[in-house]
């Protein structure tokens, strides 16, 4: 078969070929620009957990704490632990090193100067045009548009984009600073007694990105303003600390104005054509991180296409390729109706949320803000596929409770594997792994070699009923997991998240989770909400 065809090589372009790669599926990332990443260390992005391991060891700053102030008075410290800490860093190092990885997949391809114009579908695969001095047409077997907010492929799919206009706007600043504290990060709301908001968020490297909240619609941000701002917010920052108030010397390295819209496309998927990233929703309000969940389209689609790929455009893969849009598509669009909804609370202090708020006030608005910017509630939260439409049938298969509900993302813990290799379950997740992981939960096995345990007990029927699948699948082994009994058997999507937690190794239950997330259902089977309006 063809390879897919990726056209954009941002974030969301690169992680979908490398996923892709991973799954055994070639590609061709059309890349419009000359193949460079240009260094902008005020053009930052926030990684959660759950999507930073998905990708290749990344260099950036992680934070120890996260610090909310009003008027210097604290509000809210929340400390950050080997889980809960985002990763921050540039998104020109992002692009960079998910370029040096793709140059290890023999694979995927990545075409500079290759800028979409043209695209066409016919029930056997996408062609696709390139501008140029002679022009080049590619043949594909999908074609994915990851090619920004004024996507090229999304208008030629005639798929609207509708929503809000700067909804948000802010004056950034990456400084090289010795600030008062270290590797944590702070949002102040009225500094020095003076209306507006502050939010400071360190980098490798001694930099910290400054972000200063700018009225949704107004005059331009001149170079002397910038310059002010950031001498008058280091000022106070340094008398609070230590009464003086005089900074040390700093650097300014990088400037820029961020303006958040809220968009979403009315669909993600016309026939072999799908949209990702910017192309398919923009977002970025309220700590809202839109490259966070671009990473997480692309880990959704990658294995959706792979298995499409291996198997076959059949009903069943039609339904599976539904899913991404059902799936993401919902999960985007109840983000960006959290956004609406607190947007009047957080920043004009009023609006419908306060009832649902406990405690009210201040400390309720910059508890939002919070949410968003460190990945928790309706704000920042990975989102749970509750409703998709690759669940099992109901009455097919018996499940018990464990500390992650079905179609959430589960959480890491150690694993080892069959051939005794030992690590965290998000390592072989997105393609590492195949398309499904089924892990068994074996208190004890830790302390022996894996020779011993693989035949013992149900293994060798678990091993066979995992070989017996019909998709790639791996096996695990876990000495625990959380609220999860002893020989629990989880069955865990390439993307991380929870298909069913069997009380057992239930050969013919595992091949029932297996067809449901290859699309294979009986009619009456889960139906998803993704085609609803936000």
């Amino acid at each position: 078969m063809e390879p897919v065809i990726v056209a954009g090589a941002g974030p969301t372009g690169l992680a979908l070929s490398l996923a892709l790669a991973r799954h055994s599926v070639p590609s061709v990332v059309l890349d419009a620009t000359d193949g460079g990443s240009p260094p902008r260390a005020a053009r930052t992005c926030v990684l959660r957990r759950d999507t930073a391991a998905h990708l290749a060891v990344l260099p950036g700053q992680r934070w120890r704490s996260w610090r909310t102030e009003r008027r210097r008075h604290l509000v809210e410290r929340v400390e950050l632990d080997e889980e809960t800490a985002p990763l921050h860093l540039e998104q020109h190092t992002l692009e960079r090193a998910l370029r040096t990885a793709l140059e290890d997949e023999q694979l995927a391809r990545v075409v500079p100067h290759s800028h979409v114009d043209q695209l066409e579908q016919d029930p056997s695969g996408v062609t696709v045009h390139t501008r140029g001095a002679a022009g080049t047409w590619w043949r594909g077997s999908y074609a994915v548009g990851c090619d920004g907010a004024r996507s090229t492929v999304r208008k030629l799919l005639g798929v609207r984009f509708p929503g809000h206009t700067a909804v948000e706007r802010h004056a950034v600043a990456a400084v090289r600073v010795q600030l008062p504290w270290e590797d944590e990060a702070l949002l102040q709301r009225d500094p020095g007694g003076v209306p507006g908001e502050v939010t400071a968020r360190p980098l490798a490297g001694g930099i910290w990105r400054l972000d200063w909240l700018l009225p949704p619609r107004g005059d331009l941000v001149t170079p002397e303003e910038l310059l002010e701002r950031v001498q008058d917010t280091l000022t106070l920052w340094f008398e609070a600390a230590d009464g003086h108030g005089a900074p040390g010397p700093y650097e300014l390295v990088d400037t820029g104005v961020h303006t958040a819209h809220q968009r979403l496309a009315r669909h993600w998927r016309v026939d072999r054509a799908f949209l990702a990233g910017d192309a398919a929703h923009l977002q970025g309000a309220l700590g809202v991180q839109s490259v966070d969940e671009g990473l997480r389209d692309a880990a959704n689609l990658a294995w959706k296409l792979a298995l499409a790929w291996h198997h076959g455009h059949d009903d069943a893969a039609a339904t599976l390729l539904d899913s991404y849009e059902a799936e993401r598509r919902a999960a985007v669009g109840a983000r960006l109706r959290a956004v609406d909804q607190a947007l009047p609370l957080v920043r004009r202090g009023g609006g419908g949320l306060r009832a649902l708020l406990p405690g009210g006030g201040a400390r309720a608005h910059l508890g939002l803000l919070t949410d968003g910017h460190l990945g928790r509630g309706l704000l920042g939260a990975p989102a749970t596929y509750a409703r998709t439409p690759l669940s099992p049938p109901r009455g097919e298969v018996t499940t018990v409770p464990v500390g992650t509900a079905p179609g959430a993302p589960v959480r890491d813990v150690a694993v080892t594997a069959a051939d005794g290799t030992r690590g965290r379950l998000r390592d072989w997740l997105c393609g590492a792994g195949g398309e499904l992981l089924v892990v068994l939960i074996a208190p004890g096995t830790a302390v022996w070699d894996s020779r011993h345990w693989l035949s013992a007990g149900m293994m060798p029927s678990l091993a066979a009923a995992v070989d017996d699948l019909p998709v790639r699948a791996t096996l695990l082994v876990a000495e625990g997991y959380p609220d999860a009994a002893a020989h629990t058997v989880l069955v865990v999507r390439s993307d991380g998240h929870l298909v069913a937690a069997l009380p057992a190794a239930r050969p013919a239950e595992l091949r029932s989770c297996a067809e449901a997330i290859r699309g294979a259902q009986p009619v009456g089977g889960p139906v998803g909400r993704g085609n609803q309006e936000p």
